[in-house]
């Protein structure tokens, strides 16, 4: 829950502080504040897998009971990551004047607006730059309570701060991106002093060489798999902006951003099952780690594949309510359906993947994806060539119904083995069953009723919720579960 809020709380704000940088800013400051976060996930390639690796073996001590022993790897880690974050703000200061002349396009902002603009999202970055290292060190440690709250103490900080910034000192990119940096040297050392303070510092600390020989081949997996990862979610993007024109390329954009409302639910469960799933291969409690897979996937399941019921179902009322223009919705509705179906399935894969991160074995994860990108070029220029952006939706969709069976078959070739059907058809298939099910009545209910938009998203949710308790009252695990967290009695369950 507290990963939950923090992960929605964070979508509100960054969505909420929008009109606002675009009323002080203007488009082309707000095209700059795009094209830093652009350029920060792209640096995310030089974490070379040291984040996940942190949480794993965190986690890993944690569960042996010797916590204060990845102290050793954190402040080596720790040393590598602030030595990174003073060579990213010498090698954005360097590109700063080749970036503001020949890359970025502006029409009223000056050259050099732009150069110090780009000097300063290096600077940003760097004092951002180990927060991520500390963060996965607690999430490791299970305080996902003390991580989130942290988090959301400082994403409402920075972007308030930024509005106050603006409204009243200086309506400048500049102003921006320096407040940016304070905030975010001040979020560096609160998560650092936060994640010392549950670890535990030894006496005689150092840079241990040693450290970084012990975890270098899960971590240079896990390099693999971010790079193939961040091509994979990217391929399509790329592909489409040639072979489309600008307005059928913004109709997938617009749907992407929509779909991946999906994966504020994702992201936090993923940030749970992880460290869990690596105490429990620590302890060599298969038959726990198992139970847990199986019920954390169905309760995952049933809540993401009734939300993407509902996107399939309502997307073009949802599309009108916000744009305000029909013509935009009856283009988006059917890319965001296909779409939604595909990031739905991607979403309960991620308990396989968190299952093989567990075990070390970053090299199953990178193979599929290997597999998965192969297929997805063909893919997108095939249906891209016959039905434009619907066709990239197609192919997004496809990919993803081959990610489940390719995925779920090589996962269980080598873990957990004899699970992966009852994983796959009742974890996996049940809620999606239910959802289809409940879905296509409503929709048939629903088809010749002249009803509002407003009323037919608020149909929809009530859909999604008998979606949701249908599947829970087929799961007796998942609905003793339930039962419990609201607090009823085991002889209630008996009875």
């Amino acid at each position: 829950m507290a990963g939950l809020a923090n992960s929605i709380w964070t979508a509100l704000v960054g969505l909420a502080v929008v009109p606002f940088y675009l009323k002080y800013l203007g488009i082309e400051g707000y095209g700059l504040i795009g094209f830093f976060v652009t350029m920060q996930t792209m640096l995310q390639l030089l974490d070379f897998g040291l984040v996940p690796t942190i949480n794993r073996e965190v986690a890993r001590h944690s569960a042996a009971g010797n916590l204060k022993e990845a102290g050793k790897l954190l402040h080596t880690l720790a040393i590598v990551y602030w030595s990174m974050a003073g060579i990213i703000v010498l090698l954005i200061a360097a590109l700063a004047p080749f970036i503001a002349e020949y890359w970025l396009q502006p029409k009223h902002l000056s050259y050099q607006t732009i150069e110090h603009a780009v000097m300063l999202m290096g600077l940003v970055v760097a004092f951002r730059w180990p927060i991520g290292l500390y963060q996965s060190a607690l999430i490791g440690a299970e305080k996902l309570i003390i991580s989130s709250g942290v988090s959301i103490t400082m994403v409402t900080f920075g972007n308030l701060g930024a509005l106050a910034v603006l409204a009243w000192v200086s309506p400048t990119i500049e102003a921006f991106f320096i407040w940016q940096a304070c905030t975010g040297l001040v979020y560096a050392a609160a998560i650092r002093w936060m994640a010392w303070r549950i670890i535990g510092r030894l006496k005689d600390i150092s840079f241990d060489v040693y450290e970084l020989k012990r975890i270098w081949r899960f971590s240079a997996g896990m390099t693999g798999i971010g790079l193939s990862a961040l091509v994979f979610t990217q391929l399509d993007k790329i592909i489409l902006s040639k072979m489309l024109g600008l307005s059928e390329f913004g109709h997938y954009m617009l749907a992407t951003v929509v779909v991946s409302g999906l994966y504020v639910l994702v992201t936090p469960v993923f940030n749970v099952i992880y460290p869990r799933f690596s105490s429990l291969v620590v302890g060599g409690d298969t038959a726990k780690l198992t139970n847990l897979y199986q019920l954390g996937t169905r309760m995952l399941a049933t809540i993401l594949f009734p939300i993407a019921m509902v996107l399939v179902i309502f997307a073009g009322d949802l599309v009108r309510l916000w744009t305000g223009n029909q013509d935009i919705a009856l283009m988006v509705a059917p890319i965001i359906a296909l779409m939604a179906i595909g990031s739905a399935l991607n979403g309960v894969m991620h308990f396989p993947y968190a299952l093989q991160l567990a075990y070390g074995m970053t090299r199953l994860p990178l193979t599929i994806n290997a597999i998965l990108m192969v297929i997805l070029i063909p893919l997108i220029i095939f249906f891209a060539l016959s039905y434009g952006a619907l066709g990239g939706a197609m192919a997004w969709f496809i990919l993803h119904v081959l990610y489940v069976l390719l995925g779920t078959w090589l996962t269980h070739r080598n873990l957990l083995k004899g699970t992966g059907r009852i994983w796959l058809f009742q974890s996996v298939g049940i809620p999606l069953i239910l959802s289809l099910l409940v879905g296509l009545i409503g929709y048939f209910m629903l088809q010749r009723a002249e009803y509002s938009g407003i009323v037919r998203l608020i149909c929809g949710a009530v859909l999604a919720l008998i979606a949701v308790l249908l599947s829970v009252s087929v799961s007796s695990p998942l609905l003793a579960v339930v039962l419990k967290s609201v607090g009823w009695k085991k002889k209630i369950l008996t009875a």
